[in-house]
């Protein structure tokens, strides 16, 4: 008898990747099926995206980081030698070609407010909701590494809780410019020559932004775009980043030490978000997790070992120490893990502190546990183990969906879709249709396709785009 979950509501399936060589398979570009290496290839994400979206998958969710991985061993050698998250190429430029051979598949793009300019990025992001015809989401990130800061300007990285000060301010003028600069019916197009008129100058609006770390005088350059404002994705669960999460995100990447500390952390969001007066149900929660799936428990648990023959332990600890900026290259396996204030990311270390997760870690428990490819969780089986799987941490978590790890493509997601996916829609579990934009197809009790009325952006909505509360 297949597990039976508390809820029958649609799960959110991203597809989890990065513009690299290797992201969370540590090591597993050594397999010989996989074909990641063809990463600088338009030809791969095309087929990608293809893939994904016949798959059944909502979205293409693609992570990024600026700056080379060097917190291990103090410089980028063991990365570049391990192929951990580099070499790496700008996602932002893939979404175009990937929108035009798919037509209901979501993207979701990491970019970093602290090595950017608002004005530009809301152009940015105008400009792919046009192209996508509403299918763009934002993964806002404030960058973790010092190597970001080194290359990009500044003489060190900007303190953790600073960095989400001016995110906070980041993200309210890129509101200010989607929302209040242009009016709906602004674009008249009137071709007759005695009273031809392009756009009606009277309804676009100086945002007349003046604050502590941006001034934005002027409108913006976009005319308004089918969602305005991309879906919001975030990561942060530190103190301070779980609070900008809580006011601004649609979907929060969450993560804890065991599904008690992922738990914890979405309850902790939710009942934040309430104090910023937005309605908890209005924020979705997603985890990372890996799939080996087959046609049966023996021949999954086989392909499991066949890929875990390539999997890289310590391509796990490169990149856990540039995450928590804690250079792991000398400590030992068996050390128990303990929070130490970086500026870089805090959570994914205090996740596993005693005083946190009420139990002691050690550093490969944290990053190599037994039977997982790095820290997420991984679920082995047939299609209907691992939708037991799936369907019990969903519940255990109080999450909505994951991100899907790829280990190897093309097969991860193409065995999801394959064989998953089909179990998943006999439970109820997969939407029947998408929505006309992204934040249609993960909202669709809201009904509408701009920001609802409980969230930041919201406010900054010109008189003729009112808002679903």
């Amino acid at each position: 008898m297949s597990y039976q979950a508390k809820t029958r509501a649609p799960i959110i399936l991203n597809a989890f990747t990065m513009a690299t060589v290797s992201h969370l398979n540590y090591g597993l570009w050594r397999h010989p099926r996989d074909e990641t290496y063809r990463y600088t290839s338009v030809k791969y994400w095309t087929e990608l995206a293809r893939s994904v979206e016949r798959g059944g998958f909502d979205c293409l969710f693609i992570a990024d980081a600026l700056g080379q991985i060097d917190v291990y061993g103090g410089s980028p050698e063991a990365s570049l030698r391990h192929g951990i998250q580099s070499p790496l190429i700008d996602p932002l430029l893939l979404v175009s070609a990937m929108a035009a051979v798919t037509e209901k598949l979501g993207f979701g793009i990491t970019l970093s407010t602290t090595y950017e300019q608002p004005y530009q990025a809301a152009r940015k992001f105008s400009t792919l909701d046009h192209l996508t015809n509403g299918r763009i989401g934002w993964n806002v990130v404030t960058s973790q590494q010092e190597s970001a800061a080194r290359n990009l300007g500044l003489t060190k990285q900007v303190a953790h809780d600073k960095r989400y000060d001016v995110a906070d301010e980041f993200l309210d003028v890129t509101y200010k410019l989607w929302q209040a600069s242009w009016e709906d019916d602004a674009v008249v197009r009137e071709k007759d020559l005695e009273k031809s008129i392009y756009t009606n100058p009277a309804k676009v609006h100086p945002v007349a932004h003046k604050g502590t770390y941006f001034t934005v005088p002027d409108g913006h350059v976009t005319e308004p775009s089918p969602q305005r404002v991309p879906v919001i994705l975030q990561a942060g669960t530190s103190a301070r980043g779980s609070d900008f999460a809580a006011r601004h995100a649609e979907v929060v990447f969450v993560v804890g030490a065991g599904a008690e500390g992922v738990r914890s952390n979405v309850r902790r969001i939710r009942e934040q978000a309430a104090k910023h007066g937005r309605k908890p149900e209005n924020i979705k929660f997603i985890t990372a997790v890996a799939v080996v799936v087959a046609e049966t428990d023996a021949a999954a648990q086989e392909k499991f070992e066949d890929y875990y023959h390539y999997y890289d332990p310590v391509g796990s600890l490169i990149h856990y120490s540039s995450m928590t900026g804690v250079d792991f290259s000398k400590t030992p396996r068996d050390s128990v893990i303990r929070y130490q204030k970086t500026e870089a990311s805090q959570s994914v270390l205090r996740q596993f502190d005693p005083t946190v997760s009420g139990r002691e870690w050690t550093l490969d428990n944290a990053a190599n546990p037994e039977g997982s490819f790095g820290r997420a969780r991984t679920f082995v089986g047939s299609a209907s183990t691992v939708a037991d799987q799936l369907e019990k941490w969903l519940d255990d978590t109080e999450t909505d969906g994951i991100n899907l790890i790829q280990l190897l493509n093309p097969e991860s997601f193409e065995d999801f879709g394959r064989l998953v996916v089909p179990e998943l829609r006999k439970r109820g579990r997969i939407r029947e249709a998408s929505g006309a934009t992204l934040r249609e197809t993960l909202f669709p009790e809201n009904q509408t396709a701009r920001p609802p009325a409980d969230h930041p952006a919201a406010r900054h909505g010109p008189p003729d785009t009112r808002q679903v509360a």
